[in-house]
């Protein structure tokens, strides 16, 4: 994951959240795999949304999410073990509400050396996808990066992807530094 900008779109300056990643999988069926691509326009300021297939949709709010920026948006709560957070904040009101648990603290091992954690789980629903909820849990970083070290998502199809942080490119600074 990371960030690109700020980037001119319709006149305002905005930052870019950009998601790359490779999944490698094997699984025999007797149909053949589909690709899905997924392209989105937010126009905040109308609270609406199209996405490139043509649809077209109403937004709940003025500072509409989708679930790359809701993992964004997560870093900057509270993380206190327990606590559940709910929002209406995706784009497409269909898929709302999105609620946030901080589910405790831990370690975990990754190819950076053992992490200590935040595990937090977001639900948001999804009846085309998950017939009817999506879960991702989002292991964030306890330090004053809150860098997403690991998260877990079951999908359709491939089942459960992990992604695992193997490297960091900018240093964590502490907030005043």
């Amino acid at each position: 994951m990371w960030i690109e900008g700020p980037v001119d779109v319709r006149g305002t300056s905005t930052y870019v959240l950009r998601f790359d990643s490779k999944i490698r999988y094997f699984k025999h069926e007797a149909n053949p795999l589909t690709r899905n691509d997924e392209a989105v326009d937010l126009f905040p300021d109308q609270k609406e949304w199209k996405s490139a297939k043509g649809e077209i949709g109403q937004s709940p709010t003025s500072t509409p999410l989708d679930e790359l920026s809701f993992m964004y948006f997560i870093r900057t709560l509270p993380m206190t073990p327990g606590a559940t957070y709910r929002f209406d904040r995706h784009f497409d009101t269909a898929r709302n509400p999105v609620t946030v648990t901080v589910i405790r603290r831990e370690v975990i091992p990754t190819p950076m050396g053992e992490l200590r954690v935040f595990l937090v789980e977001m639900r948001v629903r999804d009846p085309r996808h998950y017939k009817g909820e999506g879960v991702i849990k989002i292991y964030l970083t306890d330090d004053d990066c809150r860098l997403p070290a690991k998260i877990e998502s079951t999908m359709p199809v491939i089942g459960t992807a992990i992604l695992t942080i193997d490297s960091q490119n900018s240093p964590c600074k502490k907030p005043g530094n």
